[in-house]
């Protein structure tokens, strides 16, 4: 997949390729730091490709976070709530024992910022702290995975 959307990114014209890196970072689980990756890749300037990838992360995230607070708005008024299922319980322990800034930093690693941002608008932790918080980390990782990639390709030249 990483393959299809660097050639994807590549075949379009150079004045339009960073399109291509924030449609591809704003895919779950490629995000920014793929999307910097796909970006340099595919001969974008670095600094662009960071750049778009950190923006087409953070707009598909924002539209997931604003979404879930809607639905999460909606779905409270006036029901009680139904217990936890494992999996989800076992997401809320480690919110409530790393936090909003904690999930943001570190959720990454494992889920992509969309399916975090939402679980911690659902768990009722503030969509402003979530979106603060993921914009940070998507900014983070955009831009050290975009230097890695960077010194990668300029040492196997």
């Amino acid at each position: 997949m990483i393959d299809a959307l660097r050639d994807f990114t590549a075949s379009l014209p150079e004045l339009l390729q960073w399109v291509g890196i924030v449609l591809a970072a704003a895919i779950p689980f490629v995000e920014s730091y793929f999307g910097a990756a796909i970006g340099i890749l595919a001969g974008v300037n670095p600094v662009v490709a960071v750049l778009a990838a950190i923006v087409g992360n953070v707009l598909s995230m924002l539209v997931v976070v604003l979404s879930a607070h809607g639905v999460r708005s909606r779905v409270r008024l006036g029901k009680a709530t139904k217990p936890d299922s494992p999996r989800r319980a076992k997401l809320r322990e480690r919110f409530d024992r790393y936090g909003v800034a904690g999930v943001s930093l570190l959720g990454q690693t494992i889920l992509p910022s969309q399916i975090t941002s939402a679980a911690m608008v659902s768990f009722g932790a503030s969509k402003n702290a979530v979106i603060f918080w993921q914009i940070i980390s998507i900014i983070i990782w955009g831009v050290v995975f975009g230097v890695l990639t960077t010194v990668g390709v300029t040492v196997l030249r």
